[in-house]
């Protein structure tokens, strides 16, 4: 089968759906599809044109933006020929928050009269259908051949409310290697400094702040319970707002608790995992939870918002705490910081037991999605 991907972003850029897409055409190709992307994010040493990674054709469409920003203000008339030139049985295009290149993707796909597959990485909001329009896009394109699908069943929800009737929304999910991840024979760690950690983006809507407010408040409360156990955070990533966070902890006296570790790679982040007890995001408007995954493929335990797309691989009390507010979550936080014999358990059944997120079942998941599609 001949896949086109269409992404604004791909590798270097690094992020969830970077990553994602990246790891889902490299696998494709090993797999022996015959992979095309087609995206706007320049490479390192093509920055327009076609190069060969991993077995998979990239097809840089770029321009001279402002941050190198993965726009192109003629998206169409590039992506026509190309779909025209490799001739795909499907093209398969991938959604953020803002995709003003992936839509001009499935514009053209649809004009050359391709079946297409749309995945949604994010959570679609109010905001998102207003600006977009996309509502009245999708509805319109489904009877051309697009079909339209999110990476988790609450995604998929939301897409599904804002289409009319009748219009079934797939699910495509992320997916993890836990071979990459996993440390069969986890030791549990010396209770007495109970580590957190996350990783994001630090920009507003992923609620770092949030974070920080929940753990001050979590980390006084435990030493309350148990003043020998010592609560800390580590926080993965860098973005906009590290500054204010930066400056928040110093105002409450946090600084000696929290660590800023910025961006790190991915067998760095494998490493800092290894190291801590328990992974927390904060996230209301997370489509999946990516890191959350790798993390859970660790061994961590999960704290997260039930409103979110980790409930695809975390059940309250099996793989982590789900809290419906910040406050429960903040007492999650406190339980799997002094009760040992809980987080233990959590920390046991996510070594020994991997996720059904893998990749063969995702693979196949997709293919199923692209049967679908193309009938």
């Amino acid at each position: 089968m001949r896949v086109v991907h269409i992404s604004d972003c791909y590798l270097p850029r690094l992020g969830g759906i970077e990553v994602q897409v990246t790891e889902l055409t490299r696998r494709q190709a090993a797999d022996g599809y015959d992979v095309d992307v087609i995206t706007a994010t320049p490479g390192e040493t093509v920055r327009s044109g076609t190069e060969e990674i991993d077995g998979v054709r990239v097809h840089r469409v770029t321009a001279r933006m402002p941050f190198e920003l993965p726009v192109h203000p003629r998206t169409r008339a590039n992506v026509v020929p190309l779909l025209r030139d490799i001739r795909p049985d499907i093209v398969h295009v991938h959604l953020g928050v803002v995709s003003p290149f992936a839509w001009g993707g499935i514009r053209a796909a649809v004009e050359v009269g391709l079946p297409v597959l749309v995945t949604v990485h994010s959570i679609w909001g109010a905001a998102a259908r207003s600006g977009y329009g996309l509502t009245d896009r999708l509805a319109g394109w489904t009877d051309k051949g697009v079909q339209p699908a999110a990476v988790s069943r609450v995604g998929a929800e939301r897409i599904a409310a804002a289409l009319p009737p009748g219009i079934e929304v797939l699910v495509t999910p992320n997916g993890v290697d836990p071979q990459e991840w996993n440390a069969s024979g986890r030791t549990i760690h010396d209770a007495g400094t109970v580590r957190f950690v996350t990783a994001m983006r630090l920009a507003p809507r992923k609620r770092a702040g949030a974070l920080l407010r929940m753990f001050a408040d979590a980390r006084q409360e435990a030493l309350r319970v148990r003043p020998d156990v010592a609560v800390h955070l580590d926080i993965a990533g860098d973005g906009p707002h590290r500054g204010r966070l930066e400056s928040f902890t110093d105002e409450h006296g946090l600084s000696d608790a929290v660590t800023f570790l910025g961006r790190l790679t991915r067998p760095d982040l494998r490493l800092r995992y290894l190291a801590d007890d328990v992974f927390v995001q904060p996230s209301v408007k997370e489509s999946f939870g990516l890191a959350a995954l790798e993390a859970r493929s660790t061994g961590l335990p999960v704290v997260a918002r039930s409103q979110s797309g980790l409930t695809e691989f975390v059940t309250d009390g099996v793989e982590g705490l789900l809290a419906p507010d910040d406050a429960t979550m903040t007492q999650a936080m406190v339980r799997l910081a002094v009760d040992d014999t809980l987080r233990a358990r959590i920390t046991r059944h996510n070594t020994d037991v991997p996720p059904l997120q893998t990749w063969p079942s995702v693979l196949g998941i997709i293919a199923d999605a692209y049967r679908a599609t193309m009938a």
